[in-house]
């Protein structure tokens, strides 16, 4: 007769990188959970690494981009009191023509800055979750460099040595 498991798992590495540690060898008993082998992190590590430093430079730039909106916004209070001073002037005919519209125009090129830092401000918010989900997914893949035994039962067959690559 031929013998058939009542349950068969094939293992496969999700990631690849170079086996730095193999665990077990064909024959042995092993536990739901129990180290397999072991693939070479440094690589996604370095990944996680430049990924929480973009993040982290987000969100810097997100704090430098909300200090430049506030800056907007006191320029904009300050050529409208100057627009308010000019007008009452200008009603007095003690201003010129010229004067008046510059201050006009000075408040709405604020407002356009206003406008404008605020947009930034939501592009970079949206950057940093781009970037959160980038962090997210390295430290997934660096999760796959350890894999485990899905089921207890018996080594049946390694097709990979220490040392080799693992391909996914």
């Amino acid at each position: 007769g031929k013998v058939q498991p009542k349950r068969k798992v094939d293992i496969s590495a999700e990631t690849m990188g170079k086996i730095v540690s193999l665990k077990v060898a064909e024959g042995d008993i092993v536990k739901a959970g129990q180290p397999l082998l072991e693939i070479d992190p440094r690589n996604l590590e370095t990944t996680v690494q430049n990924r929480e430093a973009s993040l982290a430079t987000a969100r810097s730039t997100l704090e430098q981009t909300r200090s430049s909106v506030e800056n907007a916004r006191t320029s904009l209070r300050q050529a409208q009191d100057t627009l308010q001073r000019q007008e009452g002037m200008w009603k007095a005919g003690l201003l010129a023509r010229d004067q008046y519209e510059k201050a006009l125009n000075d408040v709405k090129m604020r407002e356009t800055d206003l406008q404008s830092s605020e947009q930034s401000v939501r592009t970079q918010e949206q950057r940093i979750k781009q970037e959160e989900a980038n962090l997210q997914s390295a430290e997934h893949d660096l999760s796959k460099v350890r894999i485990v035994s899905p089921i207890s039962g018996i080594v049946t067959k390694r097709n990979v040595e220490e040392g080799e690559t693992a391909v996914v």
